[in-house]
């Protein structure tokens, strides 16, 4: 964690000493090189603060050596994706004072990669009703969603999606002008009795590019403020309420305090806590991570998706849309198997099913490819002029990372960590919620979260298909909607307390300075590979219980667990754990 201006004014302190005990000394592309009369001595070029503190025998940086740049704004977003732009959009239109602080630049956020659609009861193909859109969700939940936030979710979905038309969205067209409509897996008409609907509202196959581009437009025009490549490490809590959050510049290693009334957490899921994933590499879960040190409960965490069609050997999506338009599985047999698990919705069924049957069939021996370790996915029946409208990036995706030509040849695909359904609990309105003395839920105060990040709990136990860029639209919509409700533009704040964020800081100081041998990297690559192989598409007890034990030898490799215990009398137990999470 290099903080370049420190490390400048340390490196000319070092020629400074070095001359003055006799060098002469040109700092190269090979290191110091120091000559003197009578002697002749080479150096090498310190690369970290640590080294230079080191060679010059300095004592360590105290944490009140951090100087802290304030910020008061009346709202906070935290996350540039498709969540947390709406979220701003909302804010900015309402007249709010509004910050989206993004680790990445917007455009690069993991909503980007959404290739499908959004579902929405718009009608445009055939008659539909949102009802009938919620009770698919409910079903494709296995029957665990939350009704009210689902009911909230469909019910508002067309006017979202024409929200985004009005915005700008280029959404593919009907022959009469409409927005086209897909298939999509687990969506039915008339609660399920009135065959397959055509629900999911698509931009080809790049709609998460079309939405997220248009939404960080649109949130640049209502005159959000944006803090771009900082990285939010702690939020500001203060008597059970949130009142902002501290973030760090990765541009110049500068500390960050941001102070408003509401903070908006909207950092998306957590998918690279395994191996193999469809989610970029920065969806870390860093704003579940925030949410645990600050002593709150997350819901669900065991509820983990993975899509039927990852590339096999590769991780990369090939969107259910690709079966929408009349793709479909294939065993080593030729066997349309999906016909035998699924008679009715076939490969169109929900994705916990699809990929179960997937998974089946591997283990008992029909796999495809010489291992007979995955499935093939077959395109090749449709005409190339279908493949090339609706599935350009498809074809392209599936070229560079299967080397296949999908007109002609079978996709190798392989079920992939997709999505998390668990995160932040929060209720309809966005409003983060934990537990009284009593047990019974109680909103957060000043702390709301929304998309992946979150757990409304519309998804329960699997998310349909198209549902992701519903909900991240939906409920970053909502926030400020109902943010309205408690806080007003230009409210008046009370001054943070004088150590607000020093947690944050005495945590990043004493990961700065760790003595350990181990790379973090290291310990990264142990956790994901035991997440892969412990905890996949099916879970034993036998198998999870060695799980455990597996995961636990790599949070011993932190070597932290002696001095969270400090912190948590009880032995290491949840407050550790919950600490943990952010020291990973």
């Amino acid at each position: 964690s290099l903080i370049f201006e420190v490390h400048v004014v340390l490196i000319e302190m070092l020629k400074t000493v070095m001359y003055r005990r006799g060098f002469s000394s040109i700092f190269g592309s090979r290191g110091l090189r120091s000559s003197a009369v009578g002697r002749s001595k080479e150096f090498e070029q310190p690369k970290t603060l640590q080294d230079i503190h080191d060679l010059l025998n300095l004592p360590k940086p105290k944490v009140r050596a951090y100087p802290m740049i304030d910020h008061t704004f009346d709202a906070l977003v935290v996350g540039g994706g498709g969540a947390g732009l709406r979220a701003s959009i909302g804010f900015a239109e309402a007249g709010y004072e509004v910050a989206c602080i993004s680790k990445l630049f917007p455009t690069r956020s993991h909503t980007v990669a959404a290739q499908g659609g959004i579902n929405a009861a718009l009608g445009n193909m055939e008659k539909d009703d949102w009802r009938w859109h919620m009770y698919d969700t409910v079903k494709g939940s296995d029957w665990l969603g939350d009704q009210d936030a689902i009911h909230y979710m469909c019910k508002e979905a067309p006017n979202a999606v024409k929200e985004l038309e009005a915005y700008g969205v280029p959404f593919s067209r009907t022959e009469d002008g409409k927005i086209y409509q897909r298939a999509f897996g687990g969506q039915s008409l008339e609660f399920g009795k009135g065959g397959q609907a055509h629900r999911c509202a698509a931009a080809a196959d790049r709609t998460g590019h079309a939405i997220l581009h248009t939404l960080y437009k649109t949130a640049v025009n209502a005159q959000a403020t944006f803090f771009i490549e900082y990285f939010v490490v702690d939020l500001i809590m203060e008597d059970g309420e949130c009142r902002g959050c501290v973030a760090l510049c990765l541009e110049d290693g500068t500390f960050h305090r941001f102070r408003a009334n509401v903070t908006v957490i909207a950092t998306g899921g957590y998918g690279r806590a395994y191996f193999s994933a469809t989610s970029a590499h920065s969806c870390t879960g860093d704003g579940n991570a925030m949410v645990s040190r600050a002593g709150l409960p997350m819901e669900d965490l065991e509820f983990v998706q993975f899509h039927p069609t990852g590339i096999y050997g590769a991780g990369c999506l090939i969107t259910e849309g690709a079966r929408g338009e009349g793709g479909f599985l294939k065993n080593r047999n030729g066997e349309r198997f999906m016909e035998r698990y699924a008679p009715s919705a076939k490969d169109l069924a929900s994705r916990d099913v699809v990929s179960r049957a997937m998974q089946m069939e591997i283990l008992q021996g029909r796999g495809c490819g010489p291992d007979k370790d995955h499935i093939h996915l077959h395109l090749d029946h449709l005409p190339p002029s279908l493949l090339k409208e609706r599935l350009p990036s498809i074809m392209e995706t599936a070229k560079v990372f299967a080397r296949v030509d999908m007109t002609k040849q079978a996709v190798p695909v392989l079920p992939t960590v997709h999505y998390n359904m668990g995160g932040i609990p929060t209720n309809y309105k966005g409003e983060v919620l934990t537990l009284d003395g009593d047990g019974n839920s109680k909103v957060v105060p000043g702390l709301m979260a929304a998309g992946e990040a979150a757990c409304a709990s519309v998804h329960g136990a699997n998310r349909l298909g198209a549902n992701s860029l519903l909900d991240i639209v939906v409920f970053g919509r909502a926030a400020p909607i109902f943010a309205s409700e408690k806080y007003k533009p230009g409210q008046k704040q009370k001054p943070l307390k004088p150590d607000a964020g020093q947690f944050a800081l005495e945590n990043f100081d004493r990961m700065r300075w760790k003595k350990g041998s181990t790379k973090v990297a290291d310990i990264r690559v142990q956790m994901q590979k035991c997440m892969q192989t412990y905890c996949g598409v099916f879970r034993e007890d036998k198998l999870l219980k060695e799980g455990v034990k597996k995961i636990d030898e790599v949070y011993d490799s932190l070597e932290v667990r002696a001095e969270l215990a400090q912190s948590d009398p009880s032995g290491g137990g949840q407050c550790a754990r919950r600490r943990l999470i952010a020291l990973g």
